[in-house]
């Protein structure tokens, strides 16, 4: 096998000692060493990186201390943080870290205009040209912690104003009045019809025309424009870069996610627009407590919450009080939990459309998406407690009603999906593996629909608690059977 074939070595490999960190990683995740290449292979597939062939003896002699090379160590990060819940970093398994320019890789940004829309148009340019090929993806790595939290506090730094000053008249400047209102306000429905796409079918398929249209508007920032222009081209800019996010978290990049979401909080300071920071500040939050990261979650949704506490309107606050529930529930901390519940529940009750309308961003957050939020905080809490029936019985019948509202929605359908799974685990949780198995069976259904991948890893992980718990069941035997017919592994075009 030829070394780009298995991801080669970075150095001469001499004098090599075993890769103690990397071992001790691989003996509790339990796989293989079969198992590990597998996967490695797949997600280099799902990558563009078809060049990678990986079999047990390579991955034998990366615990032998061999350096392979990227996008292999990315990878094995992405794999054995998903394993873990947790960020696992490529130091944490003893791989070298390739050396990135700080805009490619890191998280710590100037808050300034000119620079946001550089780094905005730089970032979607190269997630365009080079993500089909895997290099992106290689290139970047997952902040926690300080590192991550300390950088977005200065979203609550005030700043000189540092958007472009207002052209010159007419007969001096052939930009002035190039973007009339209507075209600004295509603009904004198009961003509009890119988030009802990504609701009914998932992060997989538009995600890269949004990286197109968010390239798009950067180009426009970088012409000048009137004032008035510049900042909702920027609140374009940040929704559009919020959704790039949103859309690679869905499809499993979680790398290149969080660094939209960075950018996306840059963009939506210069539009002056809080509560749409402090919807990006939500989304980064999701994907901490995804990471096993609730520590971070928490922080950066008390982030959002006092950077909009005098402007975010009642449903965005509600759906921060449910951000931050969930958050409390996966570090064990029940009273706070309920607390945040109730918040979640008391501030949607000030909600009325009729009275001042939401923006678009945050329509998505209605009854039906607090009773899927807070009931999965009480899922969440039975798992923290060891898999306390109490807390099962608690999310029980407020998932159910989640459920109802969902069927009954055809545009939120990966959220359908995501409900139907979380009723499955609960009912896991209360020991009913008949009923789990049914609703396991509807979500895989709504799944084909949907290319979520964070929907069908959620639906294998249930499975497979299913199989370990009730493996003699056969109803879930069945289960099984049908999972690897109606949702083979299999590579994902992103």
């Amino acid at each position: 096998m030829g070394g780009n074939g298995g991801g080669g070595t970075t150095a001469a490999s001499t004098d090599k000692r075993p890769n103690e960190l990397l071992g001790s990683w691989f003996v509790r995740s339990g796989w293989s060493k079969g198992e590990l290449a597998r996967q490695v292979n797949r997600r280099a597939r799902q990558l563009g990186a078809n060049h990678i062939s990986t079999d047990t003896s390579r991955v034998r002699r990366w615990l032998d201390g061999e350096n392979p090379r990227e996008p292999i160590p990315r990878i094995l990060s992405e794999l054995f943080s998903e394993r873990f819940g947790c960020v696992v970093s490529v130091e944490d398994l003893g791989l070298r870290a390739a050396r990135q320019a700080p805009s490619v890789s890191g998280v710590d940004l100037p808050w300034t205009a000119p620079q946001t829309v550089a780094l905005l148009s730089e970032f979607s340019r190269s997630d365009l040209m080079l993500a089909r090929r895997g290099f992106l993806g290689a290139s970047l790595a997952l902040s926690a912690g300080p590192s991550l939290i300390e950088p977005m506090q200065r979203w609550l730094v005030p700043g000189p104003s540092a958007h472009q000053p207002e052209p010159e008249p007419a007969s001096a400047s052939r930009h002035q009045g190039r973007l009339s209102r209507p075209e600004l306000e295509l603009l904004e429905s198009t961003t509009a019809m890119f988030r009802k796409w990504d609701a009914q079918c998932g992060g997989g398929l538009r995600r890269k025309a949004v990286v197109g249209q968010l390239h798009e508007v950067t180009d426009l920032l970088q012409e000048p424009q009137p004032e008035a222009t510049n900042r909702t081209l920027f609140k374009v800019a940040a929704e559009l870069a919020e959704l790039a996010g949103w859309m690679s978290y869905d499809v499993g990049l979680q790398p290149t996610a969080q660094k939209y979401f960075v950018l996306a909080l840059h963009a939506a300071k210069e539009a002056g627009d809080k509560p749409l920071g402090s919807y990006v500040l939500s989304s980064m939050s999701r994907q901490m407590i995804h990471l096993g990261r609730p520590d971070d979650a928490l922080e950066l949704i008390h982030l959002a919450q006092y950077g909009s506490r005098d402007c975010a309107s009642p449903r965005t606050q509600s759906m921060l009080y449910a951000m931050e529930a969930r958050a409390y529930a996966n570090m064990g901390q029940p009273g706070k939990c309920k607390r945040a519940v109730r918040m979640a529940e008391d501030t949607f009750g000030d909600v009325h459309d009729w009275d001042d309308p939401d923006p678009d961003w945050i329509r998505f957050f209605s009854e039906a998406e607090l009773y899927g939020e807070n009931s999965h905080s009480y899922r969440d809490l039975a798992y923290v407690a060891g898999r306390s029936p109490a807390y099962a019985s608690l999310a029980e019948p407020v998932m159910q009603r989640a459920v109802d509202l969902f069927a009954k929605d055809e545009v939120h359908q990966r959220s359908y999906a995501l409900n139907l799974i979380g009723m499955a685990t609960v009912h896991l949780l209360r020991r009913e593996p008949e009923q789990s198995a049914v609703l396991a069976t509807e979500a895989m259904t709504v799944a084909k629909k949907v290319r979520s991948e964070r929907v069908n890893t959620r639906i294998r992980k249930t499975v497979d608690t299913a199989v370990r718990d009730f493996g003699d069941l056969a109803d879930v035997v069945d289960l099984t059977e049908r999972l690897a017919i109606e949702l083979p592994e299999s590579a994902e075009a992103v």
